[in-house]
């Protein structure tokens, strides 16, 4: 498939909930450690993608860091609706081969990741898979690392890890990494979430009549 066959990526939600969702996680509603849109969208990626389904009381828990003080019932069933609705829909655009619309622009314009956008984004999708890292890493460590290798360069938060520097410091490799989130979270998933085909069993040769008696 060539470049121009390739399917643009699909949103996750459309502009009205994605505004929804960025005034209230922006409000004083909630507290200051909560991911913002951009860390919660990478952080419900992380869980579409994650090996097994973590309980939403969990999850729900940790993106807001603290109980929010929602408006009432209605709203808190309307938020809650809408970032459940995120991850649903990022499985549905993953499990048909398609690819996830990203809420940023794929460059980095030589700025240090953790200063943009994008290293928010990663930063929330690493925060999904420190919430259940055992099973990220249990099958095959040395796939996964090498699978979440550029999510981790482009958040930021392993820059004081000596053996990450040189690989932070190569800005051409980052920019080229920026571009190629939207595939590398399908890589996870096909990785994590689709299981290999198993090879049919060869049928037995039959021997012919009378061969092999005496």
């Amino acid at each position: 498939m060539s470049a121009s066959d390739t399917p643009p990526p699909q949103p996750l939600l459309d502009d009205a909930a994605l505004d929804r969702l960025d005034d209230f996680l922006d409000s004083d509603r909630v507290g200051a450690d909560a991911l913002d849109l951009i860390g919660a969208h990478g952080f419900l990626v992380a869980l579409a993608v994650a090996p097994r389904d973590v309980d939403p009381a969990i999850w729900i828990a940790e993106l807001f860091h603290g109980e929010p003080a929602f408006a009432d019932a209605a709203e808190q069933e309307a938020i809650l609706a809408l970032l459940e609705q995120l991850r649903c829909n990022a499985i549905q655009v993953l499990e048909g081969g398609g690819l996830p619309e990203l809420p940023f622009e794929p460059v980095l314009d030589g700025i240090a990741p953790a200063e943009t956008l994008v290293g928010d984004w990663c930063a929330g999708f690493m925060e999904g898979v420190f919430l259940d890292e055992a099973a990220w890493f249990r099958e095959d460590e040395a796939t996964a690392a090498t699978l979440l290798l550029p999510f981790m360069l482009l958040s930021g938060l392993f820059d004081n890890e000596p053996e990450m520097a040189e690989l932070a410091g190569d800005t051409a490799r980052l920019e080229a990494l920026v571009v190629q989130l939207p595939d590398l979270v399908l890589d996870l998933y096909l990785h994590y979430r689709v299981p290999p085909e198993t090879p049919k069993p060869k049928p037995r040769r039959k021997s012919p009549a009378g061969r092999g008696r005496r």
